[in-house]
């Protein structure tokens, strides 16, 4: 689950800077762009963490 976690962080953190920099920060675009980033990385774990789970619970149901 704390894929899910990182998600939700890196989405706060995304939401935080996108708001500063269309107050004018433009560093703030820096920071969202690497939340971003970071965020597409833990929807790529996430989406492994779900069909590791999906493929182990066919894997059971198979075998009973």
């Amino acid at each position: 689950m704390s894929a899910h976690n990182d998600i939700e962080t890196q989405l706060a953190a995304y939401q935080a800077e996108s708001a500063k920099f269309e107050g004018g920060n433009n560093a703030a675009g820096t920071r969202a762009r690497k939340a971003l980033a970071e965020l597409a990385k833990a929807v790529k774990a996430r989406r492994n963490e779900i069909t590791e789970t999906k493929n182990a619970r066919a894997e059971a149901k198979a075998k009973a």
